[in-house]
């Protein structure tokens, strides 16, 4: 298991990239039983070709879920906690069967106190073909590595995904 990042680890432009997850129609079964949200758009298999999407999708909520959990490796970092979620939007449907990944960056860090620091994330989530699904950012606390220690900004961050 990787070391987690700490504050002090982090530069605006870092990036990393998820493995892949298939959106399964048990996926959105087992949310819609979760969350007590039935409605017909996610749950009806049979539903009409002239439905908005041309047949069932997957919840909006499911599709940030599985982003959540994908990206909280990708990086692995010391969180303190959850600060926001902030201009969320769901750009494309999630179909069943649509693989997913995500593509994380850090846009902005600043000092929090003494022992932490507040990162902003873009994070992603891209399907088979290339397209955002959905974007937005998470804003987190993360732990400094020392009580007190000042960060020095290196020149050249070693986090850098490949993102092609």
């Amino acid at each position: 298991m990787q070391s987690a990042l700490h504050y002090e680890d982090l530069c605006p432009g870092d990036a990393w990239v998820s493995p892949w997850r298939e959106i399964t129609a048990e996926d959105v079964a087992d949310f819609a039983e979760l969350t007590g949200d039935h409605d017909p758009l996610h749950t009806d298999q049979l539903i009409d070709k002239e439905s908005p999407f041309g047949g069932p999708v997957a919840h909006g909520l499911l599709g940030l879920s599985v982003l959540a959990g994908l990206s909280s490796a990708h990086p692995c970092v010391a969180t303190l906690a959850f600060v926001a979620i902030r201009e969320w939007t769901f750009e494309q449907p999630i179909f069943f069967g649509d693989s997913v990944k995500v593509v994380t960056s850090v846009l902005e860090i600043a000092r929090h106190g003494r022992r932490a620091g507040r990162v902003t994330w873009l994070r992603e989530l891209i399907n088979q073909d290339g397209k955002v699904v959905q974007r937005g950012q998470f804003i987190t606390l993360v732990a400094s590595q020392t009580r007190g220690h000042m960060r020095t900004m290196p020149e050249k961050s070693a986090y850098r995904a490949e993102l092609g």
